[in-house]
């Protein structure tokens, strides 16, 4: 199988990246909503807790919406994917670390995490998109911990509401793909 190849199946299977990162969105708005108006604390266990269910959560999603929830076994961007999708559980306990020692840093450094992880999806699915969603998260996780932006989960506002647009953005290019085929 061809890269282009693999990367039109990533494409066509997770939609562009709109079940995960509409996944994802979701978690982090329900993170931000805890932090707000319950307790930093409790977004921050959400946000940890939940993440580490979003794949099995995107998988259900696709299930949901009547489509197949992995790749081939022939697709040649398998492995690529399974080291990309550890990257963000293994910069964790850099986020801990930032946290533990100023707690207004849970969502810039995780911010910097996820966009760190995202980058790679650029290659992945072919969409370059993901490069742009990779510098907003990151930049603006370098923003929000630098200069103190804000409120403790404005971070996770921001991020909920990028992910979900780039959800749509994604899905809209892969049905433009399909409808072009």
């Amino acid at each position: 199988m061809l890269i282009q190849e693999a990367q039109r199946e990533m494409r066509a299977t997770f939609l562009g990246g709109f079940a995960g990162q509409g996944v994802s969105g979701l978690i982090w708005l329900l993170s931000a909503a805890l932090s707000t108006w319950v307790s930093p604390p409790a977004g921050i266990w959400t946000l940890v807790a939940l993440g580490f269910f979003t794949f099995p959560l995107t998988q259900l999603a696709l299930r949901a919406m009547g489509r197949r929830p992995s790749l081939s076994r022939e697709n040649a961007l398998n492995g690529l994917a399974m080291q990309v999708a550890f990257t963000l559980p293994l910069n964790l306990p850099l986020v801990a670390a930032a946290t533990l020692y100023r707690q207004e840093w849970f969502y810039p450094a995780f911010m910097v995490a996820l966009g760190t992880h995202y980058l790679p999806f650029a290659f992945l699915y072919g969409m370059p998109h993901f490069a742009v969603l990779a510098a907003l998260l990151i930049g603006g996780g370098v923003l929000i911990g630098l200069y103190g932006l804000g409120p403790f989960a404005l971070g996770g506002w921001l991020t909920g509401l990028v992910l979900l647009a780039f959800a749509f953005v994604g899905l809209a290019a892969a049905r433009r793909e399909n409808r072009a085929v």
